[in-house]
């Protein structure tokens, strides 16, 4: 097996082969990946001669809307594969100064391979536009599926932490921390499965970082003090997302930005009487949502703890 440090290395010299036609809108293609396991090695053969363009898919329905452009459903012509066609706008990516932001993105997903990390296949441009090729999540994105549920159960809830842990273990094996993990940034697969869909504000951890990112609900003490900060940002953000599976909103909500600020450095966690939470689950919580970073419950460890081992679906899918 190669090791991880090595992989990281041929993957950022392989982005910086790649930046200067980057910095131009990605003027060349990423090779896509092969449907049928057989030929999957002759598909990736040709596609890395071959410049995709738009008319190589038939597109379908949108499926979301962002800042920066749509997602739609689309089917590649050749091989009928179904995905998702995410088209972004040149001009509000140089209105909002965020090109960096799309490299960092495609150099990072696009060479990270888990059952709960979204695809990107590749990528093409014309005039106006930059696409995006990514797998199709079918049963859509989390954060609707919350906002509809109101509150998780406790076994789906930890199903989803369960996976999201496992995701992350992987990527901080390759040296990503990803920064911004909340319900916006993950989709539900066809089988159920969850998965991490936006690595926009994802880095290479070869150097702990000041930058403040990500959404301000899920900020950890150190970024919202703008000290260094390392791959264990993602524990904090894991906990505040199984508190807010579990009750419905994040634990350091509050009206003005500053009384959440307060509330995050000073780690003002509070367990409501309802819903009605497990003492294991608010333990597992408590050990996540830790100020001092070294002391946050190691990912591996959460894995083995009783909320998890009892309530979480070994196979990862939630079934209902």
């Amino acid at each position: 097996m190669i090791p991880s440090v090595f992989i990281c290395k041929l993957v950022s010299l392989l982005f910086l082969s790649l930046s200067p036609i980057l910095s131009l809108y990605l003027g060349s293609s990423i090779s896509f990946m092969g449907i049928s396991t057989e030929t999957q090695q002759q598909h990736e053969k040709e596609n890395a001669q071959k410049r995709w363009t738009l008319s190589d898919f038939d597109i379908g329905k949108p499926l979301g809307r962002g800042k920066f452009g749509h997602v739609y459903l689309a089917r590649e012509k050749r091989s009928n594969h179904i995905v998702a066609l995410k088209v972004l706008f040149k001009s509000q990516l140089q209105q909002s100064q965020v090109e960096h932001q799309l490299r960092r993105e495609v150099e990072i997903q696009s060479h990270l391979r888990h059952p709960n990390i979204l695809r990107l296949y590749g990528y093409f441009y014309d005039q106006k536009r930059i696409y995006l090729i990514l797998q199709y999540a079918a049963r859509g994105e989390l954060y609707k599926e919350l906002q509809k549920c109101k509150y998780f159960s406790e076994r789906r809830a930890a199903t989803y932490v369960a996976s999201l842990a496992r995701a992350l273990i992987y990527c901080h094996g390759k040296h990503v921390i990803h920064r911004d993990i909340k319900p916006e940034n993950l989709l539900i697969g066809a089988q159920g499965e969850i998965k991490i869909a936006d690595f926009g504000w994802s880095v290479h951890t070869f150097n702990r970082r000041r930058t403040m990112c990500g959404t301000l609900d899920y900020l950890p003490p150190e970024m919202v003090e703008s000290v260094e900060h390392d791959a264990s940002v993602d524990i904090w953000s894991l906990g505040v997302l199984c508190y807010e599976f579990l009750y419905g909103v994040p634990p350091f909500e509050a009206r003005e930005h500053s009384d959440t600020y307060r509330r995050i450095v000073q780690v003002d966690l509070k367990f409501p009487p309802k819903p009605i939470v497990s003492s294991y689950a608010k333990d597992l919580i408590s050990q996540m949502l830790v100020k001092e970073s070294t002391q946050r419950l190691a990912l591996h460890k959460l894995l083995e703890h009783p909320w998890i081992v009892q309530n979480a679906d070994p196979s990862g899918i939630y079934r209902g």
